[in-house]
């Protein structure tokens, strides 16, 4: 039996939380095993002065650590799952997700002495200006508030929270897994609410990537796979698939599961828009667990029915094979 093995991972504060906590998750089960990390830069670690929907290419945060995996560099990759594209190359795959976090999004005030500069989203003045890089929230933000001035925010975290304080923007939307995960939790001036902001695909689990025919390592690695909340974020990407093409598009989904009387229900909310936000598909599903991959499907199906089809189309149509889905954090 081997006694080491490599992690694969990016080299932000967030991506080493989440691999470091990997790493403890599975020596507590196996004590005695040594396990190292790898850091990698990936491609969308080194571009950070461009919007993400200008740069080409899908996976930009996880392609060079899927070489390192096919390379033997890495035994296993642990991936925010939002990032991660809804095709792997051959030979690897994805077969634990872990438990997620809070999947909303957080918005994110100044503080002004012990108080937050603004109490929430609704209280932001006409004109505010909001920093995020993701076109699903200002998608959605504009469609409720045409008002606002959307600006570009990249970086790590304490990138932003510092852009932020120095009154670059008036509030920040962030992911509220990666705040709380790395103890930030009380700069959150409110959480965004489903009905204001749906989350990205994965948004707050965990994934972890390895090589199919490695049987040690799958071994390894099952006990920490969280049931609910795989089956949560296959149906969520099985949504994408079905509706993605080569460009960033506002899509979002939200995918949980509920007891209802006798039994329990896959409930999942879904959008495509317009990247102005004047034009907003949604759809809602309510099914029994049995093939969560068709359920997200059918979802996608509804959408494409109700007019996200002439959404994508006029997207795809204008930009060069880009990045999918909503990668930003």
């Amino acid at each position: 039996m081997k006694n080491k093995i490599i992690i694969g991972t990016r080299g932000s504060k967030l991506a080493l939380w989440q691999a470091e906590w990997i790493k403890s998750e599975l020596q507590k089960l196996n004590p005695g095993l040594e396990i190292e990390l790898n850091k990698i830069k990936t491609t969308g670690d080194k571009i950070l002065d461009v919007p993400l929907a200008k740069v080409g290419g899908k996976g930009l945060f996880v392609k060079e650590i899927e070489e390192a995996l096919l390379k033997g560099a890495a035994d296993i990759a642990v991936h925010s799952m939002k990032d991660v594209p809804t095709e792997f190359p051959d030979g690897l795959y994805l077969p634990v997700i872990t438990k997620r976090e809070d999947p909303r999004d957080a918005f994110l005030a100044p503080v002004h002495g012990s108080r937050f500069a603004v109490r929430g989203f609704k209280d932001l003045p006409h004109g505010a200006t909001i920093g995020t890089s993701s076109l699903r929230r200002s998608c959605q933000l504009l469609s409720i508030r045409p008002d606002l001035k959307i600006e570009q925010l990249r970086g790590n975290l304490d990138t932003r929270i510092r852009k932020l304080d120095e009154g670059q923007f008036d509030a920040i939307i962030l992911a509220a897994a990666g705040v709380k995960r790395l103890g930030w939790a009380e700069r959150i001036t409110e959480i965004l609410e489903p009905e204001i902001s749906l989350p990205a695909i994965g948004q707050g689990a965990v994934g972890i990537e390895c090589r199919i025919n490695d049987e040690f390592i799958n071994k390894l690695i099952t006990p920490l796979n969280h049931p609910e909340t795989s089956v949560c974020v296959r149906a969520e990407r099985a949504f994408l698939k079905k509706l993605e093409g080569g460009c960033q598009v506002p899509i979002a989904a939200h995918a949980r599961i509920v007891q209802k009387s006798e039994e329990k229900l896959l409930i999942m909310d879904g959008l495509v828009g317009s990247i102005s936000g004047d034009k907003i598909i949604k759809g809602h599903i309510e099914r029994k667990i049995e093939n969560v991959e068709s359920l997200g499907i059918e979802l996608a199906e509804d959408l494409l029915s109700k007019g996200a089809k002439e959404i994508l189309d006029e997207v795809y149509g204008r930009c060069a094979p880009q990045i999918s889905g909503d990668i930003a954090s």
